[in-house]
């Protein structure tokens, strides 16, 4: 079957699970009225008889139900969702490999600044919020969770690398991985850049997966960094991370980290607070200012 089938059959299912999860929505909704009711009921007579315990406890139960129903759906919809940006990914890389380029992919030599910069945007948008179930904790590269230490980037993965500039400075920049070896213990990756053409061969040290959750701060606020902590993050309008501080972490799912980052043109070394998606803000490796 091929990448172009299998999409098209996972869009009809998710388009399935919407309409029920629509359904189960407008059930439940009929059940949480006559909680309303019942209660604006009890209110009125002024009282709490074994009557209406019973039936709000039957009322309850229903609901707690629907609500693991609607859940249930939803997290297939999510596992759908997945499915499918993973095959558009083996689409792409494979695209890549062969040379030939999707009108929303072209080639790194043809991109325009602007059109990278729309699809680092977007590539941040779209990263999926971790919604584990109660109990659960943050897996490894969801927000600020590190990665295992065994750990590999995989094909395609978006990093950020520790990289020599032309003027033999070191710079880490976004990049995307090309292989790793596990002879060499090395990567092999691509500048995301098409002004920067060279391939990197980088040990494992140089290497920082991103990550590929964004992490809730009303749920898992333990899975973001904290103000003052120091980070890597990509500055606004560039492909390269530099060191800055965290000013205010995200208060909502959509929200950015709002970042000062270290700039020795201003009095106190710092610039003025900039916003950086989750996205693109890593642990910084070196703890001291230089």
């Amino acid at each position: 079957m091929s990448a172009d089938t299998k999409i098209a059959e996972l869009l009809t299912e998710l388009h399935q699970l919407i309409k029920q999860t629509q359904e189960e929505r407008s059930r439940s909704e009929h059940n949480l009225l006559n909680i309303q009711k019942t209660h604006e009921r009890m209110q009125t007579e002024n009282k709490t008889s074994p009557y209406y315990r019973t039936k709000l406890r039957g009322l309850y139960t229903t609901a707690k139900a629907d609500a693991e129903a609607e859940c249930s759906i939803l997290r297939h919809a999510l596992d759908k969702i997945a499915e499918i940006k993973s095959l558009l990914e083996e689409r792409r890389l494979a695209a890549k490999m062969a040379g030939v380029y999707s009108d929303t992919d072209p080639p790194r030599k043809t991109m325009r600044r602007g059109v990278l910069m729309t699809l680092l945007q977007q590539s941040a948008m779209t990263l999926p919020l971790w919604i584990g179930k109660p109990g659960d904790s943050p897996p490894p590269l969801c927000g600020a969770t590190p990665a295992s230490s065994d750990y590999v980037a995989k094909q395609g993965d978006k990093v950020a690398a520790r990289v020599k500039a032309v003027d033999g400075d070191e710079q880490w920049i976004l990049a995307e991985v090309v292989s790793y070896s596990h002879s060499t213990n090395k990567y092999e990756v691509d500048d995301i850049d098409e002004e920067g053409k060279e391939r990197h061969t980088l040990s494992r040290r140089r290497i920082i997966p991103l990550p590929q959750w964004k992490s809730n701060p009303e749920t898992d606020p333990e899975a973001l960094f904290s103000k003052d902590q120091l980070v890597l993050a990509l500055y606004p309008q560039t492909t390269c991370f530099y060191r800055a501080l965290i000013h205010t972490p995200p208060h909502r799912p959509q929200d950015d980290y709002s970042v000062l980052f270290e700039d020795t043109s201003y009095a106190d070394g710092y610039s003025p607070p900039l916003n950086v998606a989750q996205r693109y803000v890593v642990a910084c490796k070196e703890n001291k200012k230089k």
